[in-house]
């Protein structure tokens, strides 16, 4: 199995698959496929799980079908490319070598792959859309690719080194490194500081990549530019409830 990113805006994965090789991802990411690759969707992929594995990897932000394609009677390529303008991030999966990332960051793995939840909290109604903060989790063994927006921006965090940030910009990071949701110090910064209201802190050792472009922060951006009636309700629901959900919520 061989793969090369292609693109730099708007990349894409394009993998050479021989023998018996086979990717998986989650339903509607396929780009394009050689004639050769055969594709099955099935609820249960990645290493397997049985039902409880498919129940953790919904809950973790996923899809209920993944979709396998495998090179089948000869070699054969399968692509997939990026949604928003961004990065395609390869990462080597296996015990002791886990990842979280961003609810929508998982792009494609090896079928040894698997995808459950790493973290979920609520912060108030409108806040990431209503569903709350969520990553995933990548575990098992092999290659996965991630989808990541905008510019990126490693940071290697020393033991007990935290990062403060914007928890729209956490791409993903490894497992060793220690991720909780705080809100931002301070009731006249939450309100007229004009960085939200809440932080994401992380804490090594380990790795973060940070994105530049937010798909909340995106969404939230082209509202202006939705139907009067839709883009009303959004606002009153997203920004409005979500500050004021997000405050009582804190006062609890």
């Amino acid at each position: 199995m061989q793969s090369r990113i292609i693109g730099t805006t708007m990349p894409v994965l394009e993998v050479a698959l021989s023998g018996n090789d086979a990717l998986i991802s989650e339903a509607g990411e396929l780009s394009w496929m050689t004639q050769t690759i055969q594709m099955t969707t099935h609820t249960q992929l990645g290493g397997g799980g049985g039902f409880f594995g498919v129940l953790k990897r919904v809950a973790g932000g996923g899809t209920l079908f993944m979709t396998e394609y495998r090179a089948v009677g000869g070699p054969g390529e399968v692509a997939f490319a990026t949604k928003v303008p961004g990065h395609i991030v390869p990462i080597e999966v296996n015990p002791g070598h886990e990842y979280l990332v961003h609810r929508h960051g998982f792009l494609c793995a090896t079928s040894q792959i698997q995808i459950g939840v790493g973290f979920q909290q609520s912060l108030g109604a409108g806040i990431f859309g209503g569903d709350g903060f969520l990553l995933q989790k990548i575990h098992g063994y092999g290659t996965a690719w991630l989808e990541l927006s905008g510019e990126l921006i490693v940071k290697d965090l020393r033991p007990g080194e935290t990062l403060r940030v914007h928890p729209g910009h956490v791409g993903a990071f490894q497992a060793s490194v220690s991720f909780q949701i705080t809100t931002v110090p301070g009731i006249k910064n939450m309100i007229f500081g004009g960085d939200g209201i809440f932080l994401a802190a992380l804490t090594g050792p380990g790795r973060v990549w940070l994105q530049t472009l937010p798909l909340s922060r995106l969404a939230h951006e082209l509202q202006e530019y939705m139907p009067g009636e839709v883009r009303r309700e959004n606002i009153q629901g997203g920004v409005v409830g979500g500050i004021v959900g997000s405050l009582l919520n804190n006062v609890r």
